[in-house]
């Protein structure tokens, strides 16, 4: 049986968090986290953090529109994050950990917009999470792969 997949592109903070809350949710089928939104090709990780590469700390979801919505998705992601921080969530502070949405067609940028200007009216501040279209998604290192998964002691403070 072949299934329609689509794919969404995020950035919200540690990618170890946002990978665990978007890997639990019915629908998706399939997340990697890796590096996008800079210039710098194949970046490594410490390369990421340094904040010189213009990278952020993202994830790739590929998941099934009929069991779950981009629109729907678009929500998790502003529940799960501090979208009116800039250049930082939590404890984590630099570039590579802003908010950010990676369209990868029209329809997806203007549902992100959409969502963006609706949620606005609830916020004091403005909302910081950039808008862009996607370009080159690099996935990270092997380690840094289902992290909570595979190290269950480990508890994400968000």
């Amino acid at each position: 049986m072949n299934q329609k997949k689509e794919t969404a592109i995020f950035s919200a903070g540690c990618f170890w968090h946002v990978e665990d809350v978007f890997s639990k949710i019915p629908g998706v089928i399939e997340t990697e986290i890796g590096y996008t939104g800079g210039y710098a090709k194949n970046p490594t990780y410490e390369q990421v953090s340094s904040g010189k590469t213009g990278h952020a700390e993202s994830i790739k979801i590929t998941f099934n529109p009929k069991k779950i919505s981009y629109e729907k998705l678009v929500d998790i992601f502003w529940k799960i994050h501090n979208p009116a921080l800039i250049n930082r969530q939590s404890a984590d502070i630099g570039s590579n950990y802003r908010s950010a949405i990676f369209y990868l067609n029209k329809k997806q940028k203007e549902t992100a917009l959409k969502s963006k200007n609706k949620l606005q009216k609830k916020f004091a501040r403005p909302i910081a999470t950039e808008i862009k279209k996607a370009i080159e998604f690099y996935q990270a290192e092997k380690y840094h792969q289902k992290y909570f998964q595979k190290n269950q002691k480990i508890k994400c403070n968000i």
